[in-house]
């Protein structure tokens, strides 16, 4: 039996991430860290691998040293194969400037997809935490015969304007019409509550592609980016399809985490995410080995709880020493020490954060190499934590990399 084609793979992970400072101050949004063990690049990587799409270019810009370090040397697949993932920097090969928008990004490396030669292309953002099978979005892609499949979640109507929207034509397959952030977003067809929003994944035909990239280059006007411009256009001319995560089924999966999805592009949807995984029955499963999340985390001796230290509802990570202090709903990476008589509640501790004896962490953010003085407040007092931190809207407070925090 003749094995089917695969899509080259096309992530685009070069976005500032303003909206996580100070996570993003020294670090592309697609590395920053996430769940005590990965980045944020894992999950989508971890999706493409486990569905044996392993021909794999990574779009960076900014910020990047720490985001190509993660991949090369965590993300090795066979040469024998002919598999690769490889982190491909903006190479000005259109002349001296930077990506002006997501399409430009993959006009200027036209050349990785002529060297390659597929007949369709993968493109999938970098920066979502999420469980998907992209090999049955790709089969339904070929089945529909579709110039674009985009790939797209159910939302509440009441939340959907801050995304890109799709109206449905009455095939409900065809994309009537794309909408981007609209302050009355179009209901599903026999779902009056609930919008379709588009989650940044796409499958291009090959020659479909090329030709609206081309187009929209020459357009002045056009902002050169996929959702904004490219999407539309294709819709105008009734090339665009639509692929329902709801149906997407992944081994191992529960009723509680199927169709799971964040977009975890703000503090708070980053600070939320986390505190899904430290439900009782949490409500995105890391631990589903069935359909793995893949990473390369240092290597620690398992964690130690001393001196009667106590982890309730939390994740700790290899290498931690809960020296007589106490965490709660908080997860906590690797390397991270927590001294005597602190007490840690809702929080994320990223990678060798140091917390001080009887020092008080709540809601926060601390992130790599932070250390904690003794005695020391966070989250305690917002007013004061202004003045010395970000918080955020909903009052997380998020302390940068390598501060240390004194009483």
């Amino acid at each position: 039996m003749k094995r089917r084609e695969r899509p080259l793979g096309i992530v685009l992970a070069g976005g500032e991430g303003k909206r996580l400072m100070p996570l993003t101050a020294d670090r592309a949004k697609p590395a920053v860290p996430f769940g005590g063990s990965y980045r944020l690049i894992d999950f989508v990587l971890s999706n493409l691998v486990n569905a044996e799409m392993r021909k794999i270019a990574v779009l960076t810009q900014y910020k990047s040293h720490s985001l190509d370090r993660h991949i090369t040397t965590t993300w090795r697949m066979s040469t024998l194969l002919g598999n690769y993932i490889t982190p491909v920097p903006a190479q000005q090969r259109l002349g001296p400037r930077w990506y002006t928008g997501s399409a430009d990004a993959i006009l200027q490396n036209f050349n990785l997809i002529q060297d390659e030669n597929p007949n369709h292309i993968l493109v999938f953002g970098a920066d979502h935490v999420y469980r998907m099978d992209p090999d049955q979005m790709f089969e339904e892609h070929l089945n529909t015969g579709a110039g674009v499949t985009v790939a797209a979640i159910r939302m509440p109507r009441a939340e959907a304007h801050d995304f890109g929207v799709i109206e449905l034509a009455e095939d409900g397959v065809t994309i009537k019409a794309f909408h981007e952030k609209p302050s009355d977003p179009p209901a599903m067809p026999g779902h009056p509550d609930l919008s379709l929003v588009s989650m940044g994944n796409y499958i291009f035909k090959r020659d479909v592609m090329e030709e609206a990239l081309i187009l929209d280059s020459e357009d002045p006007e056009s902002r050169h980016d996929l959702g904004g411009n490219i999407i539309p256009m294709l819709t105008n001319n009734g090339l665009a399809k639509v692929y329902d995560f709801a149906n997407n089924i992944v081994p191992g999966e529960t009723s509680r985490d199927k169709g799971y999805w964040r977009d975890v592009g703000s503090i708070d949807a980053y600070y939320d995410a986390h505190m899904d995984l430290v439900s009782i029955h949490p409500i995105f499963n890391l631990y589903n080995r069935e359909w793995p999340l893949l990473t390369n985390p240092p290597s620690f001796p398992p964690a130690k709880f001393s001196e009667s230290g106590i982890a309730q509802d939390s994740i700790v990570g290899a290498g931690s020493i809960i020296a007589g202090g106490h965490i709660n709903r908080t997860v906590t990476s690797y390397d991270v020490h927590v001294g005597a008589g602190a007490f840690v509640d809702g929080s994320v501790l990223m990678p060798s954060v140091k917390i001080g004896e009887r020092s008080v962490i709540r809601n926060a953010i601390l992130d790599k190499n932070v250390i904690v003085d003794p005695g020391a407040q966070i989250g305690v007092d917002l007013q004061r934590d202004r003045e010395r931190f970000t918080v955020s809207d909903a009052g997380v407070v998020v302390v940068g990399k390598g501060v240390r925090v004194t009483v």
